[in-house]
């Protein structure tokens, strides 16, 4: 069996060259598309492009066929940079931004729209009223606020959630001083839950630190690790309408290994997993088999058809 209906587990992004030959084939067969394959093992992706850029409405649409098998599947989207961590809120950026989401969302395919601030931004006064604007800003999309700093667990940080309809987003992440700890929360009808690793370099980028930004992601959780998230995913789940999972730890594919494992957990009975993936993590996988060898044919086939015409 499937997941329940209100439940949606899926790595954060899907486009990383170093998913080439671990996720995805090597040698890729015609027509193949990341989003398609990666939408047989998931409901749900979290698109973190967002972030750094907007959307353009054809890509969206591309997108949007692209699952188009998967009738269940679900977006969501980090707001762009520039709204949360430049606290910038041009007329003609904000509706660009929206101009992308809006064929998802009049799909009924955007989950949500996740606003990720960074550990700087505490709960005070002036961040509460910018948090508000931003609520005013994007009113037309649900809005789950990922917090960092820990301020935000205090009754009136929740508060100012709840009566602003923000869903909380629950985070795992490397501990740090003042750091938002593992939670359960639910402030709005969207429960949300990202798992970002455990690195410490995760902490040195926050502040600038970090050698390497792709290292920061670079985590696998262990079994015993993730199953600290199932009780909290679950209390998430049975109270609210829609329920987002994601691993963030993005380096060599372990989100999906660790997306793939958390799936299992919570329920589901697919056991499906990309063939190099399971070769890659045959110890967390190893109750999942592939169809990948469906692939590998076609792309022979494609092969041997090249061939005979050259």
């Amino acid at each position: 069996m499937p997941l329940p209906p209100t439940l949606f587990c899926g790595p954060s992004g899907w486009s990383y060259p170093h998913w080439n030959g671990v996720v995805y084939p090597r040698q890729k067969p015609r027509g193949f598309h990341a989003l398609e394959d990666l939408s047989r093992y998931f409901d749900a992706v979290e698109i973190n492009t967002t972030f750094y850029q907007p959307l353009r409405p054809e890509i969206s649409r591309l997108w949007l066929r692209k699952v188009s098998h998967n009738p269940k599947f679900l977006f969501t989207a980090k707001l762009g940079r520039r709204f949360t961590h430049e606290r910038l809120l041009g007329a003609g950026d904000v509706a660009l931004f929206k101009d992308g989401l809006w064929p998802l969302l009049r799909a009924r395919k955007l989950g949500c729209v996740l606003m990720q601030f960074p550990w700087t931004f505490r709960y005070t006064v002036e961040n509460r009223e910018y948090l508000i604007a931003l609520r005013r800003t994007f009113h037309e999309f649900p809005l789950v606020a990922e917090m960092r700093h820990e301020s935000w667990m205090h009754e009136e940080a929740l508060g100012t959630l709840i009566d602003y309809h923000v869903g909380f987003a629950n985070i795992d992440q490397a501990a740090y001083t003042k750091a938002m700890p593992p939670a359960s929360f639910v402030t709005s009808p969207i429960g949300y839950v990202r798992l970002h690793g455990r690195n410490p370099q995760d902490w040195q980028r926050e502040f600038g630190r970090g050698s390497r930004p792709i290292a920061a992601h670079d985590y696998l959780y262990s079994e015993k690790e993730l199953l600290e998230w199932k009780p909290r995913i679950e209390h998430v789940q049975q109270h609210s309408a829609l329920t987002f999972v994601f691993a963030n730890n993005d380096v060599g594919g372990k989100s999906v290994a660790n997306a793939l494992q958390l799936e299992q957990m919570l329920g589901d009975e697919r056991r499906l997993a990309p063939s190099d993936l399971i070769a890659q993590f045959p110890d967390e996988l190893a109750d999942f088999h592939s169809d990948r060898p469906m692939q590998d044919a076609l792309f022979t086939s494609y092969e041997s058809e090249r061939r005979a015409v050259a």
